[in-house]
């Protein structure tokens, strides 16, 4: 008797614990160590059964990539548009940055800090499709950021997108680091309480903000 094929859902499933495993033995082993043999050993099935699911290592690791910054990007979205104001919607997109952070470490430090394949390593390859589609993915959080950046701009005195870019990565560095010194501990040896410190980082990061955005208010008459 014929076994019986596997509804979507239950496909998806399999698909989205071959990532999560995935994503802990690269945790556990580093990108170099992360191989598809070690990978069915983890999920007790044989490595030839992960390629029904993938074609190889590659399209795993991007995958894994896509989905958590797509989970990033509606994560930020769902909590800027539970504000109308401009400003709100950066203070709520910041804490979302933050808390993503902290509350993925694994998967952030393999978005953001980890010494791992970027686009640039796939163009050519058979992968460069698959790492396209990650790219785009992980650029429309940064694009999601500058777009509200600019709207906190006077409509009479807008922003340019090179001014609201460089805001970005300004927010974006700040934030980054106290979550990569979170992450690696290392800020434990400088604060004795750092998670402590979440609300005042933000709170001075954005009143930077203000002050800069200040800069295309019209001032009153």
């Amino acid at each position: 008797m014929p076994k019986a094929q596997r509804k979507p859902e239950e496909i998806e499933a399999v698909r989205g614990d071959i990532l999560d495993q995935a994503l802990e033995l690269i945790a556990d082993a580093g990108y170099k160590g992360f191989s598809m043999r070690k990978l069915g050993t983890r999920l007790g099935i044989a490595a030839k059964t992960i390629y029904n699911y993938y074609h190889n290592k590659d399209e795993i690791y991007l995958a894994i990539l896509t989905r958590g910054f797509e989970a990033l990007y509606n994560l930020c979205t769902a909590d800027m548009r539970a504000h109308n104001d401009p400003a709100d919607r950066i203070a709520a997109m910041c804490r979302t940055y933050l808390d993503f952070g902290l509350t993925y470490p694994n998967l952030y430090n393999l978005m953001f800090t980890w010494h791992v394949p970027k686009f640039r390593d796939y163009i050519g390859t058979d992968m460069e499709p698959v790492a396209q589609t990650e790219l785009e993915t992980a650029l429309k959080v940064s694009q999601l950021f500058i777009d509200t950046i600019r709207a906190c701009a006077d409509d009479k005195r807008q922003m340019g997108e090179d001014e609201a870019r460089f805001l970005m990565i300004q927010f974006w560095t700040q934030a980054h680091g106290y979550i990569a010194g979170i992450n690696n501990e290392l800020l434990d040896y400088m604060h004795e309480s750092p998670l402590g410190l979440k609300d005042r980082l933000i709170q001075t990061m954005l009143e930077n903000f203000r002050a800069a955005v200040g800069l295309y208010k019209r001032s009153p008459n």
